[in-house]
């Protein structure tokens, strides 16, 4: 199949495909004219990398995944992958903590703001007291 029935098969871009096989996650032929040839299991192959994608994992684990892959969601035990899954998850902990983190700040700042205005003196009463 021709990178535009992929696309509409997948519903994947033509230019994300075009970098699913530059990064080399997913292979096509190609034919005397130039065009770009998928076989048909690539369907499955971009739907397993959109999978991965959105469980937060990079293109450079995908690609060392996607030859352990069966399912979207199971992988076979290969060598170092586990590595790369509990090092990809330490990584998702780290970003979920420093945003609890953020979010804690952040709701610090706007209560104190919110203290600060419920405190502080009419506009009015500032101008009135200075005549």
């Amino acid at each position: 199949m021709l990178i535009g029935e992929l696309s509409r098969r997948t519903g994947v871009s033509e230019r994300l495909l075009r970098y699913y096989e530059r990064t080399e996650l997913i292979h096509a032929e190609r034919r005397a004219n130039g065009y770009r040839e998928y076989g048909d299991q690539t369907v499955e192959t971009v739907r397993r990398v959109r999978t991965l994608l959105t469980a937060g994992l990079p293109t450079r684990v995908i690609r060392q995944l996607l030859p352990c892959t069966y399912d979207a969601a199971l992988v076979h035990p290969c060598p170092g992958v586990l590595a790369s899954l509990r090092d990809q998850l330490n990584i998702l902990d780290q970003r979920a903590a420093d945003l609890e983190t953020a979010r804690r700040l952040l709701r610090q700042t706007i209560s104190a703001t919110e203290n600060a205005a419920d405190q502080a003196p009419a506009p009015d009463s500032r101008a009135a007291s200075r005549r």
